[in-house]
Protein backbone atom coordinates (compact mmCIF):
# COMPACT_ATOMS: atom_id res chain seq x y z
CA UNK A 1 0.00 0.00 0.00
CA UNK A 2 1.02 3.58 -0.52
CA UNK A 3 -0.52 6.76 0.76
CA UNK A 4 -2.91 8.43 -1.72
CA UNK A 5 -4.49 11.43 -0.02
CA UNK A 6 -5.99 13.02 3.08
CA UNK A 7 -9.45 14.57 2.59
CA UNK A 8 -11.16 17.46 4.35
CA UNK A 9 -14.74 18.67 4.03
CA UNK A 10 -14.28 22.44 4.08
CA UNK A 11 -16.55 25.49 3.81
CA UNK A 12 -15.16 26.71 0.45
CA UNK A 13 -13.07 24.14 -1.42
CA UNK A 14 -12.54 26.41 -4.41
CA UNK A 15 -11.22 29.39 -2.47
CA UNK A 16 -9.09 27.21 -0.20
CA UNK A 17 -7.56 25.39 -3.15
CA UNK A 18 -6.60 28.62 -4.85
CA UNK A 19 -5.11 29.96 -1.60
CA UNK A 20 -2.97 26.81 -1.27
CA UNK A 21 -1.86 27.20 -4.89
CA UNK A 22 -1.06 30.90 -4.52
CA UNK A 23 0.62 30.78 -1.12
CA UNK A 24 1.92 27.26 -0.56
CA UNK A 25 3.04 26.35 -4.06
CA UNK A 26 0.50 23.56 -4.46
CA UNK A 27 -0.97 22.51 -7.79
CA UNK A 28 -4.53 21.41 -8.51
CA UNK A 29 -4.01 17.99 -10.08
CA UNK A 30 -7.67 17.13 -10.52
CA UNK A 31 -10.91 18.89 -9.70
CA UNK A 32 -14.60 19.47 -10.31
CA UNK A 33 -16.20 22.82 -11.01
CA UNK A 34 -19.60 21.67 -9.76
CA UNK A 35 -20.61 20.64 -6.23
CA UNK A 36 -18.93 19.38 -4.14
CA UNK A 37 -16.08 21.30 -5.90
CA UNK A 38 -13.58 18.53 -5.19
CA UNK A 39 -9.94 19.56 -5.63
CA UNK A 40 -6.96 17.22 -5.35
CA UNK A 41 -3.80 19.16 -4.56
CA UNK A 42 -0.23 18.04 -5.03
CA UNK A 43 3.13 19.39 -4.03
CA UNK A 44 6.21 19.96 -6.18
CA UNK A 45 6.74 16.19 -6.46
CA UNK A 46 3.48 15.94 -8.42
CA UNK A 47 1.87 13.54 -5.97
CA UNK A 48 -1.59 14.17 -4.58
CA UNK A 49 -1.54 14.76 -0.87
CA UNK A 50 -4.78 16.48 0.09
CA UNK A 51 -8.34 16.63 -1.20
CA UNK A 52 -10.67 19.51 -0.40
CA UNK A 53 -14.39 19.33 -1.05
CA UNK A 54 -17.49 21.15 0.16
CA UNK A 55 -20.29 18.76 1.03
CA UNK A 56 -23.00 20.39 3.17
CA UNK A 57 -24.85 17.04 3.43
CA UNK A 58 -22.61 16.33 6.42
CA UNK A 59 -21.40 18.75 9.10
CA UNK A 60 -18.34 20.75 8.09
CA UNK A 61 -16.02 20.82 11.09
CA UNK A 62 -15.20 24.12 12.76
CA UNK A 63 -11.46 23.75 12.19
CA UNK A 64 -10.68 26.98 14.05
CA UNK A 65 -11.71 25.41 17.38
CA UNK A 66 -10.00 22.03 16.89
CA UNK A 67 -6.61 21.84 18.62
CA UNK A 68 -3.81 21.64 16.02
CA UNK A 69 -2.34 18.73 17.93
CA UNK A 70 -5.42 16.68 16.96
CA UNK A 71 -4.40 17.04 13.31
CA UNK A 72 -2.52 19.42 11.07
CA UNK A 73 -1.09 19.50 7.57
CA UNK A 74 2.71 19.60 7.77
CA UNK A 75 5.04 21.17 5.23
CA UNK A 76 8.83 21.16 5.03
CA UNK A 77 10.09 24.74 5.07
CA UNK A 78 13.56 26.11 4.35
CA UNK A 79 12.81 29.08 6.62
CA UNK A 80 9.78 28.51 8.85
CA UNK A 81 9.79 32.01 10.33
CA UNK A 82 9.91 33.69 6.92
CA UNK A 83 7.05 31.42 5.84
CA UNK A 84 5.11 32.56 8.91
CA UNK A 85 5.59 36.23 8.05
CA UNK A 86 4.62 35.69 4.41
CA UNK A 87 1.49 33.69 5.27
CA UNK A 88 0.34 36.15 7.93
CA UNK A 89 0.26 38.72 5.12
CA UNK A 90 -1.96 36.28 3.18
CA UNK A 91 -4.52 35.82 5.97
CA UNK A 92 -3.07 32.92 7.97
CA UNK A 93 -2.62 33.25 11.73
CA UNK A 94 0.09 32.08 14.07
CA UNK A 95 -0.84 29.47 16.66
CA UNK A 96 2.56 28.61 18.14
CA UNK A 97 6.24 28.58 17.33
CA UNK A 98 8.61 26.10 18.92
CA UNK A 99 12.33 25.45 18.67
CA UNK A 100 13.32 21.91 19.59
CA UNK A 101 16.58 21.07 21.43
CA UNK A 102 18.21 19.99 18.13
CA UNK A 103 17.46 23.42 16.57
CA UNK A 104 14.42 22.30 14.57
CA UNK A 105 11.93 25.16 14.19
CA UNK A 106 8.24 24.26 14.10
CA UNK A 107 5.72 26.99 13.28
CA UNK A 108 2.07 26.06 13.77
CA UNK A 109 -0.44 28.29 11.98
CA UNK A 110 -4.03 28.24 10.79
CA UNK A 111 -5.00 28.96 7.22
CA UNK A 112 -7.72 31.62 6.71
CA UNK A 113 -10.40 28.90 7.23
CA UNK A 114 -8.88 27.68 10.49
CA UNK A 115 -7.24 24.49 9.18
CA UNK A 116 -4.05 23.86 11.16
CA UNK A 117 -0.79 24.00 9.21
CA UNK A 118 2.70 23.23 10.48
CA UNK A 119 5.90 24.47 8.86
CA UNK A 120 8.87 22.33 9.76
CA UNK A 121 12.41 23.63 9.40
CA UNK A 122 14.16 20.50 10.56
CA UNK A 123 17.80 20.27 11.50
CA UNK A 124 17.74 16.71 10.15
CA UNK A 125 15.06 16.57 7.37
CA UNK A 126 13.16 13.36 6.71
Amino acid sequence: MKFEHFALNVPDARAMSFWYVDHLGMEILRGKEEPPYTKFLGDETGRVFVEFYTNPAVPIPDYAVLPPLNFHIGFAADDARATQTRLESAGASLYREETLPDGTCLVMMRDPWGVPLQFCQRTNPF
